[in-house]
């Protein structure tokens, strides 16, 4: 998969591209960043950029026999180093890696190392490294992808350069649901808005539920912004509630109390005037503007940290309808 073809992180796969095209890619890399947002991806695509036949300007062409074959994990002069059955890379894993950077490359023209989860590395495994990110051979390059690069030894990580991949925008990772993962449009959004920017924890717990319980944090925040009637607010907390769906009452609660917390955050977002490339929920934006005429920024925080407060409270076993209850008429 090229650059071009992975969602988010621009900047630093045009940082990449140019130091290939200036042959000054440092030979030890880290990409370090939170699960999910396309690290691997990313090396893989370096190591195609650096073996591709027909090269685009600034990226592979992800089409030619090289392109083709380091995207099946197939081609010979490119590596993938994972943890075993037990959870951690061994220092046999390494010692073959580093022995076969030793040759010249067989049919491209770098020999690429990629260590996935490289923090699953076990001591006498990292130093095994040592020498060789210290010294590498000239024709290799070893990229440790990590979403902990503090558990690295710091000699491994003085050795290397280290690129951060950040969150992606929710948009992206509801782009990247849709396009590669068949998801509808509301599912993509609804999972994209509780993902935190990563398209892995969005995959994590599926689809089931999500358009309800934002559907049912959205139906509780229309019903109260105008209304001070305690019926309809208690009204909006049944709904809140709901029935749950393969899981607990505290489950269902708890999934619906995310959904209502992302979009007071995407509130906050309007109301201050923030850039609203960030919203979660931008598909819900006829919503937001309507709440914007019952909310200020004041009302806004206070319903935050309520459900905050609540999502505590329901963690320690309190009863999820009077934790319902209770929020309703704090927002």
């Amino acid at each position: 998969m090229p650059f071009k073809d992975i969602a988010g992180h621009a900047q630093l796969f045009t940082l990449l591209a140019r130091a290939v095209a200036r042959e000054s890619l440092p030979p030890s890399l880290i990409f370090a960043g939170p699960d999910g947002v396309g690290k691997k991806m990313g090396a893989v695509a370096l190591a195609q950029l650096l073996n591709c036949l027909a090269p685009a300007p600034g990226d592979s062409c992800g089409a030619c026999a090289s392109c083709r074959r380091i995207a099946r994990g197939v081609h010979a002069d490119v590596l993938v180093i994972e943890p075993g059955e037990t959870g951690s890379i061994k220092v046999e894993q390494v010692r073959d890696a580093v022995e076969r950077t030793a040759y010249r490359p067989f049919e491209g023209r770098r020999r690429v190392v990629i260590i996935e989860s490289a923090d699953a590395l076990m001591i006498p495994a990292q130093d095994a490294l040592l020498k060789t990110l210290e010294e590498p051979p000239p024709a290799s390059v070893f990229v440790l992808v990590t979403s902990r690069p503090d558990v690295l030894l710091p000699t491994v990580r003085s050795r290397c350069q280290r690129l951060r991949f950040g969150r992606l925008a929710p948009a992206a990772v509801a782009a990247v649901l849709m396009s590669r993962h068949e998801y509808s449009e509301a599912d993509a959004h609804a999972a994209a808005s509780v993902s935190d920017g990563s398209v892995g924890a969005a995959l994590e717990d599926g689809t089931e539920g999500r358009v309800d319980a934002r559907d049912a944090a959205a139906g509780l925040l229309d019903s109260v912004a105008t209304s001070n009637d305690p019926r309809r607010r208690l009204e909006g907390a049944k709904a809140l509630t709901g029935a749950a769906r393969g899981g607990s009452d505290r489950e269902e609660l708890a999934r619906r109390l995310h959904a209502l917390s992302s979009i007071l955050r995407d509130l906050g977002v309007l109301l201050s005037r923030a850039d609203e490339r960030s919203l979660a929920n931008a598909d819900l934006r006829p919503l937001l503007e309507r709440l914007q005429r019952s909310f200020d920024g004041e009302r806004a925080l206070r319903a935050f940290s309520a459900v905050d407060r609540a999502l505590s409270a329901l963690e320690r076993n309190a009863s999820p309808k009077i934790v319902a209850d209770w929020l309703a008429f704090q927002i």
